[in-house]
């Protein structure tokens, strides 16, 4: 079989003329469709340019095949008291299973329509500009679909063996008022109704979460203020301290830790102790400022932070800005599979989501290695169509390393100050939690 790739192969071919109207316009003899791989190595490159998440979880490439298996270890026990003639039974889960994280159903595709495929061959800023939004469109939607992940990884339990908080922790979400982010479910949920004021739009206004009546001050309805949005923001950091302190009570690993917002809500961490009245100003010291007196957090305010690879530091967690958090609801299909399982597309805004905190190892990244690109000549429409699409897979591997925050429920709302582990539950994935596990026998 001839190299459809070669110069000189028949499998692909040029068109001769943009007006390619009586079937006869292209003509193997001529040479093969050499911008077609070239092409696709751009797409590549720039996907790998604009993904973020992918790069922040456990990825493998797998060369064929459906499904990948992650090695996950029985626990060690421990016997305070070995006395003579006892005998030891290795601890009461000594067998070694494995994850089977498996590629989706489906790949995604980028694909678009020309009229005159030759501006693709003589022309490179043509074709890399439309490499560049092939490669974003990819990108985006991974992440979102990573992003969604992480998210999921948070409402499931924790493996058998490890270890809760001491503290006490139930399977209640406590939230008076604008008080204590309390964690729940073994410390991967956080919640205070006050995160509503986190990255909202200007202009907009209180509504009751959970029992409370906005900041649980009854301003329901009332504009959001500079100050609670200044107040939300150091929630966010209160919700990170607390994370933090989890993950040291349950020995987790403490580095490479991410926490991801919209990038509004970013702006508002950044700026804060940034005065906004003239009050403010006599006693005004920017956090994030990058002055000595705060720690040199952040950067000077002559630095802009205002690309989407910008990143602050606090506490040795990297906050991040990203368009693709899982804070909005997803219809089916809308970021890949949806439909009966809910594998991404969940509805994140009705359980209030404001961001995520992860440790790269709660969630596995498959991806199918290369990109697959197709084109045809279509005659009769006198265009040429071409179609980049790419397999990837997702699944959970350690929930105990990834948390969400959330303002409360907008669904599901009691009326007793709490929210319960099932109402956030349900927020996201209607009347029927899902199960992210798959363990392979």
């Amino acid at each position: 079989m001839a190299d459809s790739f070669n110069a000189t192969g028949t499998g692909l071919a040029y068109r001769l003329t943009a007006a390619n109207t009586d079937g006869t316009g292209v003509n193997n003899s001529d040479g093969g469709k050499l911008w077609l791989p070239i092409w696709s190595g751009e797409v590549l490159h720039a996907y790998d340019e604009y993904n973020v998440f992918e790069g922040l979880v456990d990825h493998k490439t797998i060369s064929s095949g459906k499904q990948m298996l992650f090695p996950r270890t029985g626990t060690v026990d421990l016997k305070a008291q070995w006395g003579a003639g006892e005998e030891l039974v290795g601890g009461t889960d000594a067998k070694s299973s494995q994850f089977a994280v498996t590629l989706d159903n489906r790949p995604m595709a980028a694909h678009f329509e020309l009229d005159n495929i030759d501006m693709m061959i003589t022309q490179w800023e043509y074709r890399a500009e439309l490499a560049r939004q092939a490669g974003n469109v990819l990108a985006s939607t991974r992440d979102k679909q990573i992003g969604s992940y992480i998210a999921t990884a948070a409402l499931q339990s924790a493996l058998t063996g490890i270890a809760g908080s001491p503290a006490g922790y139930g399977e209640t979400i406590t939230n008076m008022g604008m008080e204590d982010a309390i964690d729940k479910l073994g410390g991967q949920i956080y919640c205070s109704p006050l995160l509503q004021a986190a990255g909202a739009p200007s202009g907009d206004t209180w509504n009751i979460r959970n029992g409370n009546a906005g900041a649980g001050d009854g301003t329901q309805g009332a504009v959001i203020t500079a100050d609670q949005r200044t107040a939300a923001a150091l929630k966010i950091l209160e919700m990170i301290e607390a994370n933090l302190v989890h993950l040291q009570e349950i020995n987790a690993p403490l580095d490479q830790i991410y926490c991801a917002v919209s990038p509004k809500t970013f702006q508002e961490i950044r700026a804060l102790g940034v005065a906004r009245t003239a009050a403010h100003a006599v006693d005004a010291q920017p956090m994030f400022g990058g002055v000595a007196a705060a720690g040199g957090l952040g950067a000077p305010f002559t630095q802009g932070l205002n690309s989407l690879t910008d990143t602050l530091t606090y506490m040795g967690v990297i906050i991040m800005k990203s368009n693709h958090c899982p804070i909005v609801n997803y219809a089916a299909g809308a970021i890949g599979e949806g439909t009966g399982g809910l594998k991404y597309d969940k509805d994140w805004a009705n359980a209030g989501v404001k961001g995520i905190m992860w440790q790269r190892s709660c969630v596995a990244a498959l991806s199918l290695q290369g990109l697959k690109v197709d084109t045809v000549d279509d005659v009769r429409r006198n265009t040429t169509f071409t179609v980049a699409s790419m397999m990837n897979g997702t699944g959970v591997m350690r929930p105990e390393l990834s948390a969400i925050f959330v303002d409360a429920i907008s669904s599901a709302d009691t009326n007793d100050g709490t929210v319960l582990a099932a109402d956030v539950r349900n927020a996201v994935f209607g009347t029927t939690f899902v199960s992210e596990y798959t363990e392979a026998t």
